[in-house]
C-alpha cells in the first residue's frame, strides 16, 4: 500500500490557489494597457503633426504673400531706380549743355564789356576830372567854366572858354554830398594833355598845392583840389587797386593814360598794362 509519500501532487496541489480565485495573466494586461495608451499616444501625435502642418502652411502662406508684396516692391524699386538713372544722365546731359552755354554767354559778355568799355575810352579820351571842388550857391555852368579858365591861368595854361565843349558837376547819389566831381568836355585830348602837364608841374614846383583859391573861390580856399583824366568805372577801379600795390611798396609807378591804367616796379622794369582785377590779383600773388 502506497504511502502518501509516493503519491504524486496534482496540478491543484502544486498550485495551492485554484483556477477559480486566480486572476488574469498580469502580463497580458500591461500588453493590452500599453498598446491602449501607444495608441493614444500615437493619435495625439498625429493630431499635433497636423495642427503643426496646418500652421506651417498658414505660416507659409503668409510668407508668401509677404515674399509677393516684398517681390513687387523690389521690382518697384528698380523701375524707381531706373527711371531716376535715366533721368540723372539727361539732367546731367542738360548741365553739361548750360555749362558749355554758360562759358560761351561769359565770352560773349566778355567781348560786350570791352566793346563797350572801348566806347566810353573814346567818348572821354578829351575829358578831363576835377575833384574836391567846393559847389558854390546857385552854381551855374559860367561858374564853372570860370572855374577852369582861373585854374588854367595860375598853372601857367591858355586856356579858354571856346576850348571847353561842356562842363557839368556829378549829382550826388545823397544831397548831403556837396563836393562831387566836375567833368570836363576838351576841344581835344591835346588841350587836356597840356592841362594835367600844368597841374603836375604847378604840383612839383610849389609847396603849396592846387586847391579852391586856383579856380577862383574867396570861401574853403585852401580845400585841395585834384585833377585827373575822366575815366570809366572799370579804369577808376583798376587805379585804384593798382595804387595800393605803389602804397604796398610793391610797385614803384603807377599812372593813367589816355583812359588805360599802367604799372612800373622799378626804373628798369617794363611797363604793365592793368587790364582786368585778377591780372592785379596774380601780381600781388608773384611778389
Amino acid at each position: 500500500m502506497a504511502t502518501s509519500m509516493d503519491k504524486s501532487l496534482s496540478d491543484s496541489e502544486l498550485n495551492p490557489m485554484n483556477s477559480e480565485t486566480t486572476p488574469p495573466s498580469f502580463i497580458n494586461c500591461r500588453r493590452k494597457k500599453r498598446k491602449l495608451e501607444g495608441n493614444d499616444e500615437l493619435k495625439e501625435m498625429k493630431d499635433m503633426i497636423v495642427r503643426l502642418t496646418e500652421i506651417q502652411e498658414k505660416e507659409f502662406k503668409k510668407n508668401a504673400f509677404t515674399l509677393k508684396e516684398i517681390q513687387q516692391s523690389n521690382r518697384n524699386i528698380e523701375n524707381t531706380v531706373s527711371f531716376l538713372s535715366a533721368q540723372n544722365e539727361e539732367l546731367k546731359l542738360k548741365i553739361e549743355k548750360l555749362q558749355a552755354e554758360k562759358i560761351e554767354d561769359r565770352k560773349l559778355i566778355t567781348t560786350l564789356e570791352n566793346k563797350i568799355e572801348d566806347i566810353q575810352r573814346e567818348n572821354r579820351k578829351a575829358n578831363l576830372e576835377l575833384k574836391n571842388v567846393p559847389k558854390k550857391h546857385n552854381e551855374t555852368k559860367e561858374d564853372l567854366v570860370e572855374m577852369v579858365v582861373n585854374l588854367s591861368k595860375n598853372i601857367g595854361g591858355e586856356i579858354s572858354k571856346s576850348n571847353i565843349k561842356d562842363i557839368y558837376r556829378v549829382r550826388g547819389k545823397k544831397d548831403e554830398i556837396k563836393n562831387t566831381p566836375i567833368i570836363i568836355e576838351t576841344s581835344s585830348t591835346i588841350v587836356k594833355n597840356d592841362i594835367l602837364k600844368l597841374c603836375k608841374s604847378f604840383n612839383i614846383k610849389h609847396k603849396t598845392k592846387l586847391c579852391a583859391k586856383h579856380l577862383g573861390h574867396r570861401v574853403s580856399e585852401d580845400t585841395p583840389i585834384y585833377i585827373s583824366e575822366h575815366l570809366t568805372a572799370k579804369a577808376s577801379r583798376l587805379y585804384f587797386l593798382a595804387r595800393d600795390l605803389v602804397k604796398a611798396k610793391t610797385f614803384k609807378f603807377c599812372w593813367t593814360a589816355y583812359g588805360r591804367v599802367y604799372l612800373r616796379k622799378d626804373e628798369q622794369s617794363p611797363i604793365i598794362l592793368v587790364f582786368s582785377e585778377s591780372q592785379i590779383q596774380n601780381l600781388i600773388r608773384k611778389t
